[in-house]
């Protein structure tokens, strides 16, 4: 039976899919750059780095309870993550019924190394994301866990008797990093770059954003494993 386009929601399109991709991963994008530079505020000391964590807090207030803000932050951002899964794949699943036939010599020219990976990454970056939660802010995980220091807190956590840790968050950041880079190269490419020099283009940005944000993550654990943040 063929399910008329008239009865098929926009969303499921082909078309609809791509948009919440795009528009939930510059949400999620967004809020990985302010957490990137949030975190660096370590380096400036714990007084400030608490006040930091302190403000997020209170945004809101009085209009929100105390620390509510946070919570529907993160409540958005589940959603939008849940959002992105769904529709990646959604469409790689369409692609696959596409092309019910594999060629037993076609070559391997499907994407990126970056590209292949994104299944396993995802799981990666997801069962991270659990982790980080009970960690850093509900403190389940945390060896010390109090809410009041939180410079206190990353301290524990990337320890260096801690350093599986730290490792685990390596995997995961090295993980989100393959996704962003593929991610800024389909966006870049949908804009335009198209030709071969703006292939070449979108590569070199895709991957200078991607190396950025994710140095701008792996700098605060290592800086804690090598006794540079106390």
């Amino acid at each position: 039976m063929v399910v008329s386009s008239r009865t098929r929601s926009p969303i499921r399109s082909t078309v609809g899919l791509k948009a919440v991709m795009a528009v939930t991963g510059l949400l999620l994008v967004l809020f990985l750059i302010a957490h990137m530079l949030g975190n660096l505020k370590i380096f400036t000391g714990a007084e400030d780095f608490d006040h930091y964590a302190h403000w997020l807090r209170d945004l809101g207030t009085p209009l929100l309870p105390y620390g509510w803000y946070l919570w529907l932050q993160r409540g958005v951002l589940l959603v939008a993550l849940a959002a992105h899964i769904w529709a990646a794949t959604a469409l790689a699943l369409r692609a696959r019924s596409a092309r019910p036939v594999r060629y037993a010599h076609r070559k391997k020219i499907q994407g990126s190394y970056a590209a292949r990976t994104m299944r396993w990454g995802g799981v990666i970056i997801a069962l991270f994301v659990i982790y980080h939660i009970l960690d850093l802010t509900t403190g389940h995980l945390n060896p010390i866990g109090d809410p009041t220091r939180p410079q206190a807190n990353v301290v524990a956590d990337f320890a260096p008797e801690r350093w599986y840790v730290t490792l685990f968050y390596t995997l995961a950041i090295v993980a989100l990093g393959f996704h962003l880079r593929h991610g800024a190269f389909s966006a870049l490419r949908s804009l335009g770059q198209q030709t071969p020099q703006g292939e070449r283009r979108a590569r070199g940005l895709a991957l200078a954003f991607a190396v950025t944000l994710s140095i701008g993550y792996l700098v605060v654990p290592f800086a804690v494993l090598l006794g540079l943040v106390r």
